[in-house]
């Protein structure tokens, strides 16, 4: 990984990939049919992910609707048994932090998130809620939460499982 302002040197063993190329990034961008959010797309160009396995975030190369590459992940939680879930109302929703609960999802944007890493559940990026400066609500969606760690970016989720 190349040093500089924008890269500083790191400990051996800190799990981050080299950068992904403007080029590699617009090309996601392309396949997906989207502008990446602000803080997703400077991660991928400071590093093409990071970690492995169930800790990770993908490299470019992996990262997709999760529809298309996890259709059973949608399936389970939009309409488990055939059931209609209703939809969160706002003031329950757009709660974030400490007084958030986890079952306070819409299970209706699941088929349309990106899905971005694994962490004991889906790193998932929400396109249905969009600050005014592009970013994207980001989730952490695991069934041992029965349901979301919903964040305002996908910057605010890293901070979030990355401090102790």
């Amino acid at each position: 990984m190349a040093e500089g302002p924008d890269h500083p040197p790191l400990p051996p063993g800190h799990g981050l990939h080299p950068p992904a190329s403007e080029f590699e990034v617009s090309q996601l961008e392309e396949r997906l049919g989207v502008r990446l959010p602000p803080s997703y797309r400077q991660f991928l160009l400071f590093s093409n992910g990071w970690g492995i396995e169930e800790y990770s975030v993908a490299p470019v190369a992996e990262v997709g609707w999760l529809r298309d590459v996890w259709p059973s992940a949608v399936e389970a939680w939009t309409s488990p048994m055939g059931e209609e879930r209703p939809s969160v109302p706002d003031d329950l929703y757009f709660v974030y932090g400490k007084e958030q609960s986890s079952d306070n999802i819409r299970n209706e944007y699941v088929p349309d998130t990106l899905l971005v890493g694994l962490w004991d559940g889906l790193l998932l990026l929400n396109p249905h809620v969009m600050t005014s400066d592009g970013e994207w609500e980001a989730w952490l969606l695991a069934g041992w939460k029965a349901g979301a760690n919903r964040h305002r970016s996908f910057w605010d989720l890293m901070k979030d499982i990355c401090t102790p």
